[in-house]
């Protein structure tokens, strides 16, 4: 089979592409990449870690034998582990990269893995492809390298660590712990049978607030159904805030990388958001000025509060490595950064997505405004309007969806639905802004015939007419490029 990283790595289904001979082979590749690079680190080690799916434990013990095998040691977690947890271990220590086994929020048939190079965040697309290149050659199967895990042990080429105490000192420096405890929170927690066990729990559990946890043991089917901290995902925490009267709902993924959040009257709030919202609130109360990064199908909400308090706005392509690499290129400007599909970072943070710090900011947040989400929400809106939208797959069959590339590659329409489009944003798929500011984005899966559809505008009348005007263009006549 041929290796391919998406957006967050190479994913591919347990026991039919991910398996234990192919985890080899990109290990492999991996220490054959890291040995090439010539980047002044501090440690010659790789961090191996893993989310609680099948087989995890024994994928990263394979992981580890092939870089102890190829002399580069390995710093394998006792424990599944939060995706920003290994993130920060690599930056604080210096390592020469992670290896992480995680498929994040994909059903549990899914395994997957992800390199994150030097800098802590995800490996951009020069780095995967490299690692793909080297997947290919003829002669990887035979160049790889390995010794047992135990072997390993013995030659202190191997060494198993907890990284979880100096994260979670880290995020008590970036989260006020005596905010929320003054507040007197009730708060839920989903930890979707997920990394952040021990994590984001404890955390809230040291402000002596009132809380109801659930799932906080390890699956690793995940109850049969993806660990996505989505608004269907989360009913029952729902249900639990209702009948309890909770304050607040957080929830994050399998691998704790994003994060889901419920407000106190049961409203799921959606990442675009909480990006926005959490915007505010930093520069607000913290006094931050200086660079915010979004990914491009991500609110203008957020391009908004940045208009009025002066604040620059890098619009990036899909991926949180692009946010990540703006992060380290602006250590000191950068305020905060996020996309759509539920993910942050802050200022002096990690260069990856973490769900535990944007539950607890969260937290912050309404321990210190005493108001509930919708209503800072709508402080914020009577400042800068009101910003509603929405993302909708549309699963083709293969051949229609050869059909609408090569319709997406002809001519641009002139309008949607009647209102003129006054730019075309093509940074990474098609972003249609209109003349009121409204704009519908539409991008491509690269694993699936799976059509992204994105829409923003100022209404949720306006919002289900350019859903349906989106509808219209990609499942109707996939030979005419008119979206009315």
């Amino acid at each position: 089979m041929e290796i391919k990283f998406g957006t967050s790595g190479w994913r591919a289904i347990i026991a039919e592409d991910f398996t234990f001979d192919n985890v080899k082979l990109v290990t492999q590749a991996i220490a054959e990449h890291v040995k090439s690079t010539k980047e002044q680190v501090a440690e010659n080690c790789v961090i191996v870690g893993y989310d609680p799916r099948f087989l995890s434990e024994e994928f990263a013990k394979t992981s580890s034998g092939v870089l102890a095998g190829n002399d580069i040691r390995a710093l394998y977690c006792k424990r599944d582990t939060p995706t920003p947890v290994l993130s920060y271990e690599i930056v604080r220590r210096k390592l020469i990269g992670g290896i992480n086994f995680t498929a994040s929020h994909n059903p549990p048939e899914y395994h997957g893995l992800k390199f994150s190079p030097y800098w802590g965040g995800p490996a951009l697309p020069e780095t995967t492809k490299e690692i793909e290149r080297l997947c290919k050659e003829k002669d990887i199967v035979s160049r790889i390298k390995e010794v047992s895990f135990s072997q390993g042990i013995k030659n202190k080429l191997i060494q198993e660590i907890d990284p979880g105490e100096t994260y979670i000192k880290r995020i008590k420096e970036l989260v006020d712990l005596k905010v929320i405890k003054k507040a007197k929170l009730k708060i839920g927690i989903d930890l979707l049978y997920g990394t952040a066990r021990g994590y984001l729990d404890t955390l809230i559990k040291e402000t002596d607030c009132k809380t109801v946890v659930i799932h906080n043991y390890r699956d690793v089917l995940f109850n049969g159904q993806g660990p996505e901290p989505d608004e269907e995902r989360l009913k029952e925490l729902k249900n639990i805030m209702k009948e309890q009267k909770l304050n607040l709902g957080i929830a994050t993924d399998g691998d704790a990388d994003r994060f889901g959040i419920i407000d106190s009257d049961g409203t799921f709030i959606t990442p675009n958001q909480v990006i926005a919202v959490l915007l505010y609130y930093l520069v607000k109360n913290r006094g931050w000025k200086g660079v915010t990064a979004r990914s491009v199908m991500t609110t203008h909400f957020i391009d908004a509060i940045a208009e009025k308090y002066g604040i620059e706005v890098k619009e990036t392509p899909v991926g949180f490595k692009y946010i990540g690499d703006i992060m380290v290129n602006n250590p000191e400007d950068f305020i905060i950064g996020g996309e759509e599909s539920g993910g942050l970072t802050i200022r002096k943070h990690i260069p990856e997505k973490d769900g535990v710090l944007a539950c607890l900011l969260i937290a912050e947040m309404v321990a210190e405004e005493r108001k509930s989400i919708k209503d800072i929400i709508q402080d914020i809106e009577r400042q800068v309007g009101r910003y509603t939208s929405k993302r909708v797959n549309f699963h083709l069959s293969q051949e229609n969806m050869d059909r609408f590339k090569q319709k997406l590659q002809g001519k641009p329409p002139p309008d949607i639905s009647g209102n003129k489009i006054k730019k075309i944003v093509t940074i990474d798929g098609f972003k249609f802004i209109l003349e009121d500011n409204s704009w519908i984005g539409i991008r491509l899966s690269g694993t699936e015939p799976v059509v992204r559809l994105y829409v923003e505008t100022s209404s949720e009348e306006k919002l289900q007419s350019l859903i349906s005007a989106g509808e219209r263009f990609v499942k109707g006549n996939l030979g005419d490029t008119s979206l009315n």
